[in-house]
């Protein structure tokens, strides 16, 4: 059980200690009071639960993930829900849904060995129409223009639009309508160059099979597995897009269930791709109506950018989050209004427990009980677990068994926060300090992982997370800090960026030379991959021994400052060099020479661009609005170092990207950029909306005034 200070006890005492409890399933236990804790968020009162969707949080091996496997189970055994599961993560190219699925009698429908047609007639006509742009805007987002949408609505309406065969044809080939079949001919040949990507291309198989058809309604659950695909795939958007449309007009229209659940594993890929955004916005806001839960399981918020994460916060009155790193865990805390001895706490946590905030002021710790059914049908971390009883050295005495560890990590049915037993040392063996225990730095292995199983985006952020870090913690010359330049090669080596991973490389084995010349003898070799180091043999019995094994730490460490302080006194200044030398080193490894920031303003969603001159001596700066979603944008301007482009939409035209090419002083300095956008209701001579953004090489954008880093589509 945790123990708060008396100063947070208090602040818990109306929140925790009452008799405030909600109704429906079991969950787990209060680790403030020991309280069994319930909750059906259907069955609670709309006027305290005005929303019954759900938000989990939580880092790698938090248990955020079985947590909600949980909940789900619990929920179709007790209560007869039904639930629809977008599967997008899980290890050995298989999904983690698909044990708890099968056990309950669901189908699992992996990407590839199902085929939906997007032009059934079970779908309604505006829906047709409205999946298809989807998929169009997910392979060739400008393809859709007002000319094009007419074409595409024409052909929709041909005899032969029955699948996506037929409508690929009807656009190529049409009849005369209001418009000659030339013209629209000519207007839909965008949409259906976009469209034959499904028919012809690489998404082949997808949505256009002759035995194409729709997921069955009447199943408690149904899992959509799209592990398989590559994650940068546009596949992905695709078929979320359309599993999204068949779940809010077909499958809330037929289902006969009390209450359905949308789960969607790794919701940022969905929230963060145009083709899904909108339409998953709109059943959050609707849910209640409809009948209707979504459940959104991800790691962090910030991987959705402030505007999007604000949003989804807003309309999850549940929220449980797990162990999370200082950083996100406030971010997290801000977002959802938390106590501040709740954000403290986030770092802290177990496998399995979480803080959980239901509605606007409940707030407690709660660990996850399950059973070892649950735990068999629930486990996703056995690949990890194996990694780490490999790591482990069997036959160190300050270890606990690697069976022991295991365990409590696998299973924390009941789990409270237990500490290893204390050391049994003989009389006479006095230590001078306190043996730290052997806890394995998993967050390399955490990074490398995630590049391994396609999650790019995620690998390069766990790993510039912990690089952060190390630097805060240990300075930017540590060994702690320089390792993470390896563990970054690894990574960019699985994702596919050779030149990356060579330059990172390089500057490893510079590093290492300039600490030969130097004399140190700096390991930078990622934590994960450092084996334990076993004490030499020694007589016990000897009393002479005993006394020089007590005095060699100290005089070691006498002999280390001496040395230390010699060198400073003779090189006043190496020092200092070797840091500069080694920032500059740095500084190179990371630049990339591109950076972007995917911006809103006034309505109009932008996508602003800093592309640095091989030459490294100007930037190109550009302006990319979104127009298969934002039809509305009127004013572009962009202002940096003196010089500015702007554009103005006429009559049925777009206005051009707005560009300049800016020089540059310091190519690994960031550079600031202005820019203005508008609306249809913007008047010429007015002014427009701004923000200003500061674009680094390195990749990473934030806003100039608030300081918060930004999302790129790059």
């Amino acid at each position: 059980m945790i123990r708060l200070p008396s100063s947070h006890a208090a602040i818990t005492a109306p929140l925790v200690a009452s008799s405030t409890c909600f109704p429906g399933i079991p969950v787990g236990k209060s680790l403030l009071d020991g309280r069994p804790f319930n909750l059906s968020p259907v069955l609670t009162e709309a006027s305290i639960l005005p929303s019954t969707n759900s938000l989990a949080l939580g880092g790698l091996g938090s248990g955020k993930s079985t947590t909600g496997k949980i909940r789900i189970r619990r929920e179709i055994l007790h209560h007869d829900h039904q639930a629809v599961v977008i599967d997008s993560f899980g290890e050995d190219n298989t999904g983690e849904w698909g044990d708890l699925t099968h056990s309950l009698g669901g189908r699992v429908i992996e990407a590839g060995s199902f085929t939906l047609n997007p032009c059934s007639s079970l779908l309604p006509p505006e829906v047709r129409e409205q999946l298809i742009r989807s998929l169009i805007a997910a392979v060739e987002p400008g393809a859709l223009t007002y000319q094009s949408t007419h074409a595409l609505q024409h052909a929709l309406n041909h005899p032969k639009a029955t699948n996506l065969n037929g409508l690929v044809d009807a656009l190529v080939r049409p009849e005369d309508g209001r418009w000659p079949a030339a013209k629209l001919a000519e207007w839909g040949e965008g949409v259906a160059i976009g469209l034959s990507r499904y028919t012809e291309g690489s998404l082949r198989g997808l949505f256009d099979g002759q035995d194409a058809t729709l997921p069955p309604t009447d199943l408690p659950i149904l899992t959509f597995d799209f592990s398989r695909l590559d994650r940068n795939s546009p596949a992905i958007p695709s078929l979320m897009a359309a599993v999204s449309c068949w779940a809010e007009h077909v499958w809330l229209r037929q289902s006969t269930a009390i209450h359905r659940h949308l789960v969607l594993e790794e919701a940022w890929q969905i929230l963060l791709s145009p083709a899904t955004s909108e339409l998953i916005q709109r059943l959050l806001k609707n849910s209640r109506k409809a009948g209707l839960s979504l459940d959104v399981l991800m790691h962090t918020l910030s991987d959705l950018g402030d505007g999007k994460a604000r949003d989804l916060a807003r309309l999850c009155e549940v929220a449980h989050i797990g162990r999370l790193n200082p950083e996100e865990a406030a971010i997290v805390g801000a977002l959802l209004g938390l106590p501040a001895w709740a954000i403290k706490e986030i770092p802290n946590l177990g496998p399995g427990q979480a803080v959980w905030k239901v509605g606007p002021h409940y707030v407690d710790i709660i660990e996850t009980v399950r059973s070892e059914e649950e735990a068999r049908l629930t486990d996703t971390s056995s690949r990890r677990r194996q990694a780490q009883g490999a790591l482990a050295e069997p036959d160190l005495t300050l270890v606990k068994g690697a069976e022991e560890e295991e365990e409590e990590d696998s299973n924390y049915e009941d789990q409270g926060q237990s500490l290893p037993e204390p050391l049994e040392i003989e009389q006479g063996d006095v230590w001078d300090w306190e043996m730290p225990p052997n806890v394995i730095d998993t967050r390399h292995y955490d990074a490398i992982e995630a590049a391994r199983q396609g999650r790019c985006n995620e690998a390069a952020d766990l790993a510039a997370l912990g690089e952060r870090q190390d630097i805060t913690a240990h300075g930017i010359n540590s060994a702690e800090a320089v390792s993470w330049l390896s563990t970054r090669a690894q990574v960019a080596d699985l994702c596919g960026n050779r030149d990356q991973a060579t330059q990172l490389r390089a500057t490893v084995a510079r590093i290492r030379q300039d600490d030969d010349r130097a004399g140190q003898a700096h390991d930078i070799t990622p934590a994960l991959h450092r084996e334990p180091q076993q004490p030499a043999p020694t007589d016990d019995d000897d009393p002479t021994a005993t006394s020089l094994r007590r005095l060699w730490p100290a005089a070691a460490t006498i002999v280390a400052l001496s040395l230390a302080i010699a060198f400073v006194w003779d090189n006043p200044k190496g020092e200092e060099e070797q840091r500069q030398q080694r920032e500059e080193r740095a500084a190179a490894a990371a630049y990339k020479g591109k950076a972007g920031a995917a911006v809103t303003i006034d309505g109009v969603k932008a996508h602003v661009v800093a592309d640095w001159s091989d030459d490294r001596k100007s930037v190109v700066l550009a302006l990319h609005p979104y127009y298969d979603m934002d039809k509305n944008a009127r004013y572009l301007r962009i202002d940096a170092a003196d010089k500015s482009a702007s554009d103005v939409r006429e009559e049925e035209q777009f206005p051009k990207d707005p560009e300049i090419v800016v020089p540059v002083k310091d190519p690994s300095a960031a550079v600031t950029v202005r820019v203005a956008m508008a609306g249809k209701d913007w008047e010429e001579g007015s002014r427009a909306a701004s923000r200003t953004i500061r674009l680094s090489p390195t990749g990473v954008s934030f806003d100039a005034k608030t300081g918060k880093q930004l999302p790129s589509d790059l």
